[in-house]
């Protein structure tokens, strides 16, 4: 018989016409069988039907996971995903961890996770800490893209983990960008959400058409106008860059920083070292210290991040439309985002309804926010406000947007009427002023001061 010779450039033709699942299941997911895979934490179900790994929602168990028994470092992950109900959620875990002795005994995964939320919150494709920090990127961040996802129907999903930088899609839309400073590597899990009610209860997510690219990988660009949570300390990313975000603190000096009374930066009362820009305890009153500082720019239309952390009882703030022009015995005048210990400070009980607690426009408009989303005294949190051209101002506190309000409104005029500002004329409504860090007599800490403008 004679000996058939197959071209290479025939063979690479057939396997291009294969169909797209067959190849690429086989690094992750065989299509069949649940080799190396294995289930921890919770009870939930995981089966291999129709080409597709399903989980199923078990009544009272905790959160469950089915991972992978290899770990990856940088890799591009694709596969499409569909959970039939609003009642549970579920989730891909990158990089992620074990740890057998967690949740008393019962094991915990830990790590960050591809959020699928069919919840009318419509956070799917967020990035979640899971078991460890809670949300790093919350989809108030982007909240264009929070239809992006459809409830009932399969999604396509991308996961890009490069270097120390998470980025993710749905149907091709960019969703999040998170920067960290942990995990190199760790396991890829499926997770089916615990369930306390009967009627969350036996609800399916699939997972099929599986993607791993480990190799050759490259970047894939994001739209300059979606933010970036880098939670590296005073850094920008090339991305942030091009975006033209540059730093207000560069974490080793005082550059670009004034005392608000003076023409140099304060003597003392204030410390610039150690990658924080930190106020230094002294009489627990206003300008009892070194006193406040201003940026030497001014700014109308911009977006401003910047982390804080405080001490027991602290009180500070960040202030905008500063215009040192106002006669005052105390801190400068300016909108202020209150950076307070709502617990005990008294200055949180003062004020109308709240108005005065932590990511409020202080005296104004009292912040909206949950519990879960204010980190510990002692430990960071990041906030933000961003002045849009037109004079929308929104408020954010860990990625979740607390308040929004239009500079210069009759609704605006009519609480600064009723508030202690009411005794400056036009107050709030400059077209431009500094941005302002406040020495309120407590130590405070900040870094990650970074700044664009907007058109």
């Amino acid at each position: 018989m004679k000996k058939i010779i197959y071209p290479a450039i025939a063979l690479f033709a057939v396997a291009a016409l294969l169909p797209v699942t067959c190849r690429a299941q086989n690094a992750l997911f065989d299509g069949k069988t649940l080799k190396g895979w294995k289930r921890l934490a919770g009870t939930a179900d995981y089966k291999v039907e129709d080409g597709q790994i399903v989980g199923t929602t078990v009544l009272n168990s905790g959160n469950s996971f089915l991972v992978t028994e290899k770990e990856y470092g940088d890799f591009i992950l694709e596969l499409d995903t569909k959970i039939e109900s609003k009642l549970s959620n579920s989730g891909v875990q990158t990089r992620s961890h074990y740890d057998p002795t967690g949740h008393e005994g019962k094991g915990k995964v830990y790590g960050r996770q591809f959020e699928i939320d069919p919840s009318d919150r419509k956070w799917t494709g967020g990035i979640y800490d899971e078991g460890r920090r809670d949300w790093l990127y919350p989809l108030d961040l982007n909240a264009k893209a929070k239809d992006a996802f459809k409830v009932g129907e399969f999604n396509h999903i991308k996961i890009e983990c490069i270097g120390n930088e998470m980025k993710t899609w749905i149907n091709g839309i960019p969703i999040a960008d998170v920067v960290d400073t942990i995990d190199s590597k760790g396991f890829i899990g499926l997770q089916v959400h615990a369930v306390s009610k009967e009627e969350q209860a036996g609800k399916k997510v699939y997972f099929k058409n599986f993607k791993l690219q480990t190799t050759n990988l490259k970047r894939t660009p994001f739209p300059k106008d979606i933010y970036v949570v880098n939670l590296q300390p005073n850094s920008i990313t090339p991305a942030e860059k091009a975006a033209g975000w540059k730093l207000l603190y560069d974490g080793k000096t005082n550059t670009g920083w004034r005392g608000a009374t003076l023409k140099t930066f304060p003597t003392m009362g204030w410390e610039y070292k150690d990658g924080t820009m930190h106020v230094l305890p002294s009489a627990g009153k206003e300008e009892s210290g070194g006193g406040d500082i201003v940026t030497n720019d001014q700014y109308s239309a911009f977006d401003l991040s910047f982390e804080f952390k405080l001490t027991p009882g602290a009180n500070s703030g960040v202030k905008y439309f500063v215009t040192l022009s106002e006669v005052t015995k105390g801190s400068a005048i300016g909108l202020e985002y209150q950076v307070l210990d709502d617990k005990l400070h008294p200055d949180a009980k003062l004020g109308r309804d709240g108005d005065r607690t932590l990511a409020s426009l202080y005296d104004l408009i009292k912040a909206n926010k949950q519990e879960r989303f204010v980190h510990p005294i002692g430990s960071w949190n990041i906030g933000r406000i961003v002045v849009y051209p037109n004079n929308h101002v929104e408020h954010y506190l860990n990625g979740v947007k607390v308040l929004e309000y239009e500079r210069g409104s009759k609704e605006f005029r009519d609480l600064v009427a009723i508030s202690k500002y009411t005794i400056w004329k036009n107050f709030g409504e400059a077209k431009e002023g500094h941005l302002l860090l406040q020495d309120h007599g407590n130590e405070a800490f900040f870094r990650n001061i970074k700044i664009r403008t907007l058109n």
